[in-house]
């Protein structure tokens, strides 16, 4: 699940930008914020690094996304 998601990310990673109205940002920003979800789950073995790692790929994302 993980990976299938990560790679349908990676193909329609240029499609949800700010940019490009409301709904697409909705889409993109939920986008971003269901891969943090995932890296969580991934890492929640260590709470520390699951925190880390979901806040660095929101905080990534969400920035990409306004200023792509």
């Amino acid at each position: 699940m993980r990976l299938a998601w990560f790679s349908w990310l990676a193909r329609h990673f240029a499609e949800y930008g700010y940019s490009q109205g409301l709904s697409r940002a909705a889409i993109g920003t939920a986008a971003v914020l269901v891969t943090a979800a995932l890296a969580w789950f991934a890492l929640h073995r260590n709470r520390p690094a699951a925190v880390t790692a979901a806040g660095v790929v929101s905080a990534l994302g969400i920035g990409w996304l306004a200023f792509h």
